[in-house]
């Protein structure tokens, strides 16, 4: 579905309020303030003498795969891309709460938030040409 400057909006918005200032009241953090995940550490494991000895006859890409492989590190990756999917959907909704839509609250798919977002922005910048 492609959506065209006539079909986003019949009439120029009485108030458009686009810009650096109108993403001042959005509840947003900023990045470093999210909590850390504990990761693997990178160095090799001095408690036991014989995984060292295990891991010392292993190619580079076959530790790698070994280390992927263990809990600890499968449960820190799922955690930090649940968080990278949540920030991902919580940027999707504040665009698409600024997105005008009929009716109003019409659930759109991602890519029609995007094409839209894309359509609004041109006919934003044909009604500031004007």
């Amino acid at each position: 579905m492609v959506y065209g400057i006539d079909q986003l909006m019949p009439s120029p918005p009485t108030v458009v309020a686009l810009g650096r200032d109108s993403l001042t009241g959005l509840p947003c953090e900023p990045i470093n303030t999210i909590a850390p995940v504990n990761s693997v550490g990178h160095g090799k494991r001095k408690h036991d003498g014989s995984i060292q000895s295990e891991l010392a006859g292993l190619t580079r890409e076959e530790r790698r795969r070994r280390r992927r492989a263990t809990l600890k590190y499968r449960t820190a990756h799922a955690t930090r891309e649940r968080i990278r999917v949540e920030a991902f959907n919580v940027a999707f909704t504040e665009l698409r709460k600024l997105l005008p839509t009929l009716p109003p609250d019409k659930k759109l798919s991602k890519i029609e938030i995007l094409k839209l977002a894309i359509c609004y922005i041109a006919y934003l910048n044909h009604v500031l040409e004007a």
